[in-house]
């Protein structure tokens, strides 16, 4: 398909508006190959309060991004009240800087808690669907795409020619996600916690569930030279004891040896959830080094000093952030570039690389990564 279709029937949606004197939503199915948008920068972020000032998205749009990916708690819901959760998505539709970057570029966006409806809540919530209605009806999904008629809200997109094709990953976390398990004495200090849950033991235990996990492993086979894989929670850092991907050790474990397995070339994770911003490197990685950018919050950061994760790249940045991943496809070998930039536009944690960092070695090691 060398253009996109004014109409297309899509399984997942993102929300392409011109910018003329209306806005015109337009959308690309789950597994689109849209093979003349290049993207070279993708911004993304988390965690909106609707009814706070929003004066981040100016800089966004001034970053002139590719593509935007929202990484959930894209409103401050939290109800099983749908009248009230389409109100508040209806406000963030609303705002004069959001709607600026609507009508400069795609958007993107899964959900995570708080949107979904209730804090740190999984399948267990009772409205997991009726909240996925609002989210689709926000996102203006088109009446016959199947994702109102499956479960979750996962999805994958191709940009770009074959030599600079970009894969975006969005993974649910939420619906089918198990329960958590609650350590047995909560944390006495705010600043500097170690959350309030524990690894489970019990191998079994999902985030993704086994739906989620089969399509993964097929669209990671799906050729591509660089993969965003966007996950609401963090992965790679596992020990601060709130909501990561570590409460579910053999899920997280899974996913490693599902990208060495299927010889996936180019990932790198983009997070939100934290309420900050930091860079993280799992060493010896997945067969190459795996980066992720946590990007957290767009307009309500908090600070919690000496945040657990060994895994971090440089500092913690505190303040309202948004996230750029920059890719200089002019050099004969691309250089990828992992930002996080502040309410002004400017980076303030990078860390850059050749493209050809993230591609498996011949030579390297099929050894389990757990920590």
């Amino acid at each position: 398909m060398s253009t996109i279709p004014r109409q297309l029937v899509p399984t997942f949606t993102i929300l392409l508006v011109i910018a003329t004197a209306s806005l015109r939503a337009e959308t690309i199915a789950d597994g689109t190959l849209a093979k003349e948008k290049v993207l070279s920068r993708i911004g993304f972020g988390s965690c909106v309060r609707q009814d706070q000032p929003q004066p981040i998205w100016n800089a966004i749009v001034a970053a002139d991004p590719s593509l935007f990916v929202l990484l959930g708690d894209n409103v401050y819901g939290d109800t099983q009240d749908m009248s009230i959760l389409r109100q508040q998505y209806d406000q963030l539709a609303a705002n004069p800087g959001y709607r600026k970057l609507l009508a400069t570029c795609p958007i993107l966006a899964t959900w995570d808690d708080h949107d979904y409806g209730a804090n740190d809540a999984g399948k267990e919530f009772p409205s997991r669907e009726q909240s996925k209605n609002e989210l689709l009806r926000f996102l203006k999904e088109p009446s016959g795409s199947a994702r109102w008629n499956r479960p979750g809200v996962y999805g994958s997109y191709l940009f770009g020619p074959a030599d600079q094709r970009v894969q975006i990953i969005l993974l649910d976390t939420r619906y089918f996600r198990d329960p958590l398990k609650r350590k047995e004495e909560l944390p006495v200090s705010v600043r500097g916690r170690r959350g309030f849950y524990a690894p489970h033991e019990d191998r079994t235990m999902t985030i993704l569930g086994e739906q989620q996990w089969a399509w993964l492993e097929k669209t990671l086979q799906v050729p591509a030279r660089l993969r965003i894989v966007a996950t609401s929670i963090q992965l790679i850092s596992s020990e601060h004891g709130f909501e990561t991907w570590g409460n579910f050790p053999a899920e997280r474990e899974r996913f490693f040896q599902l990208i060495k397995r299927t010889k996936a070339n180019g990932v790198v994770l983009i997070s939100g959830d934290r309420h900050h911003a930091e860079l993280s490197q799992l060493k010896p990685g997945i067969g190459y080094p795996l980066f992720e950018v946590t990007s957290s919050s767009l307009n309500a950061p908090a600070d919690w000093a000496n945040d657990v994760n060994p895994h971090r790249l440089g500092s913690v940045y505190w303040q309202a952030n948004f996230g750029m991943i920059t890719i200089d496809w002019k050099q004969p070998d691309p250089t990828v570039a992992l930002q996080i930039r502040n309410v002004s536009g400017q980076p303030v944690l990078e860390h850059a690389m050749p493209l050809s960092q993230l591609q498996v070695s011949p030579t390297s090691s099929s050894s389990r990564e757990t920590k």
